[in-house]
């Protein structure tokens, strides 16, 4: 995973299945399966169904459509993550996104538009409201009680 360091504290690359280095400068289409780390310079577009990491280093100019970005360079263009971005310190977005989680972190720098769309929830996910209550509860280790009929 790109969280782990080496034994000098490095950012590691483990995990990775596409690497764009610091020295890299690259222009076209990109698309890639797995994730995929950026410290270079490009500009063009970006697909994946899966995750790219814009590192400190990196300056991107273009279009990007993933499912999840963490960005921690400057990304100028337009933005889709289908499912979530996540913006570090020093990292800076000029443009406009589409996503339905956007997390900036104190010192990230976003200018543009956002548009955060709900995502269609399906499956284990789907509870009524009464449900995610009752849950709760019984997590919190509150017993139901019945209400006696009033007569």
């Amino acid at each position: 995973m790109i969280g782990k360091k080496d034994q000098e504290g490095l950012p590691t690359t483990e995990g990775v299945n596409a690497f764009l280095g610091i020295s890299t400068v690259s222009e076209g289409k990109i698309s890639f399966e797995g994730m995929c780390r950026l410290d270079g310079k490009y500009d063009g577009e970006i697909l994946s169904g899966d995750s790219l990491v814009i590192g400190e280093t990196a300056e991107v100019n273009g279009q990007i459509t993933v499912n999840t970005l963490t960005v921690h360079g400057k990304v100028n263009g337009n933005i889709t993550a289908k499912k979530r971005l996540v913006i570090y310190p020093p990292g800076k977005i000029l443009g406009d996104i589409q996503t339905p989680v956007l997390v900036v972190s104190e010192g990230a720098v976003f200018e543009g538009n956002c548009q955060m769309e709900r995502r269609e929830i399906t499956g284990d996910e789907k509870f009524s409201s009464l449900e995610v209550r009752e849950k709760g509860e019984k997590e919190r280790g509150v017993k139901k009680t019945e209400k006696e009929p009033s007569g």
